[in-house]
């Protein structure tokens, strides 16, 4: 973990109505995992506890009516990318459920995490996230802290690195090229997820606070938050709400993905959320720990 010091900034972006309106908070100093939770991190968690990841449990037909019993497969979301060009209205073109992805399968049976252990651990829910973070003596960050932590101390810039897309003509964050989602150039070396400490370090020498996974926060996700929120070490709503799924509780994500490109879900802009349903996890999403400084 590093250290990241306490201070003030300001939070949110103008190019998104969630995350407005820009404003100013304070956050006390902290500690930060330098990188995303790793594969092997994790399985050293499931080692020693024996747990079960939200995706690797049986479904309970309860919470799924109408749906046959034979379809109740464990399982989760997998980036498919599909065979053509396709309208960019309907993220189902591109997400399967794929029976049998978790963790330890991250696109489905047939795929392993073996040879991957330096790669950030996906298919992990917000629950998974938070068992692991407990196991560890740490917890999420708070979406300011991350935020903060992601600036490393700059005060401006589009994204979390400056104003420029590629810095000398190079790509510093693990993202989408080409044409989304059937026509990745491949241009950043990395065609989905890429080793931990791949990319260059922040100020605060923290790795891929941009791109590779989306993370976890502990904050309950509403796109209204930021015209209350407290200017003092905001730990989020009490409550989450989102119009588009009024009735789905969802946590604060950040930092976008191997997924991001300029053309679908620019959320690798400085200031920019993401955010997801607390059961559900996919093979673009991870997490990393930070802990309260003695």
């Amino acid at each position: 973990m590093v250290e990241i010091p306490g201070g003030t900034f300001v939070m949110g972006s103008d190019e998104y109505p969630d995350a407005q309106p820009k404003h100013a908070v304070t956050v006390k100093a902290f500690l930060m995992d330098e990188h995303e939770v790793t594969n092997a991190e994790f399985a050293q968690f499931v080692k020693a506890t024996g747990y079960k990841t939200v995706a690797e449990r049986p479904l309970n037909p309860a919470d799924y009516p109408g749906v046959p019993k034979e379809n109740l497969v464990p399982g989760s979301a997998v980036f498919t990318p599909p065979a053509g060009n396709v309208g960019l209205n309907n993220h189902l073109q591109w997400w399967k459920y794929v029976a049998g992805a978790n963790w330890q399968h991250p696109k489905g049976p047939n795929s392993t995490v073996k040879g991957h252990e330096n790669e950030p651990v996906v298919q992990v829910c917000y629950q998974d996230a938070v068992a692991y973070a407990k196991w560890a003596g740490k917890r999420l960050p708070t979406e300011a802290e991350w935020e903060f932590a992601a600036r490393g101390g700059r005060t401006s810039g589009r994204y979390y690195w400056g104003n420029t897309l590629k810095p000398n003509n190079k790509w510093v964050a693990n993202i989408y090229q080409g044409n989304f989602p059937s026509g990745n150039t491949v241009e950043d070396g990395y065609k989905e997820l890429a080793p931990t400490k791949t990319f260059p370090k922040n100020p605060y020498g923290l790795f891929d606070m941009d791109g590779n996974v989306w993370e976890w926060c502990s904050d309950l996700y509403r796109p209204d938050y930021y015209k209350s929120s407290p200017k003092l070490n905001p730990k989020g709503p009490s409550s989450s709400y989102d119009p588009e799924e009024p009735n789905v509780e969802k946590h604060v994500q950040r930092g976008g993905s191997f997924l991001c490109s300029d053309q679908y879900c620019v959320r690798y802009v400085a200031g920019s959320r993401g955010k997801g349903e607390t059961s559900s996890a996919s093979n673009n999403l991870g997490f990393r720990c930070v802990k309260d400084k003695n």
